[in-house]
């Protein structure tokens, strides 16, 4: 009679593939002065096409290119940021820039990133105004090998680089926060161009008045 415990073989167990699924982030800098309902736009429609899985608002600390008249201090940039984009789960601040301070090359700001977070692949997004200055920026050749670039594009700019970029369709709505300031300085309504929780913070603090 055979032995039936003595045929059967038992094979080693098969280990689990696993993959390295890295975390598909998007950053959206800028000096929001203030954050507006374009910039939120863009980022909801990066973050949708893309299929990432945040976006983060990063603010200047310091931006050299901005009239002193205009500034405003970051604490109060923040706040708005935080103000804006509190009902979407899929957006957070990213305070990088602000708590180092100064003037921050987007290159350096990366750099720290990726070493603190290796396991996030990150998307630089940019609009398509901005791709022709990419040449100038700090040490590009190094930044293009740290992130994507995302242009997101605009009418009157082809889209188009040497640098690799990956090009998203948004719709278009001419808001900027240099609008946003001077209608605030002529008493005229900001309201639908802003979140309303953004509305309200610049007026109870008295922003952007003469």
């Amino acid at each position: 009679m055979v032995n039936v415990s003595q045929t059967v073989q038992v094979l080693p167990k098969t280990k689990p593939i696993t993959q390295n699924h890295r975390k598909r982030v998007g950053i959206l800098g800028g000096t929001f002065n203030p954050v507006h309902n374009g910039h939120l736009i863009i980022a909801e429609q990066v973050r949708d096409q893309l299929g990432l899985d945040k976006v983060y608002f990063m603010p200047d600390a310091n931006p050299p290119h901005v009239d002193p008249k205009f500034a405003i201090d970051a604490k109060d940039r923040v706040a708005m940021v935080n103000l804006a984009i509190s009902n979407n789960t899929k957006f957070e601040v990213e305070m990088t820039e602000i708590l180092r301070g100064g003037v921050s090359y987007s290159y350096d700001t990366m750099l720290e990133l990726t070493r603190r977070h290796p396991e996030n692949q990150y998307y630089f997004i940019i609009g398509g105004d901005m791709v022709n200055y990419l040449p100038k920026w700090y040490r590009i050749d190094d930044l293009i090998k740290l992130v994507s670039f995302v242009g997101v594009k605009r009418d009157g700019y082809t889209p188009a680089s040497k640098y690799p970029i990956i090009w998203v369709d948004v719709p278009y709505i001419d808001i900027s926060s240099t609008l946003i300031r001077s209608k605030v300085r002529q008493h005229q309504s900001i309201r639908y161009l802003v979140p309303d929780a953004v509305l309200k913070y610049i007026k109870e603090n008295r922003l952007y008045g003469k």
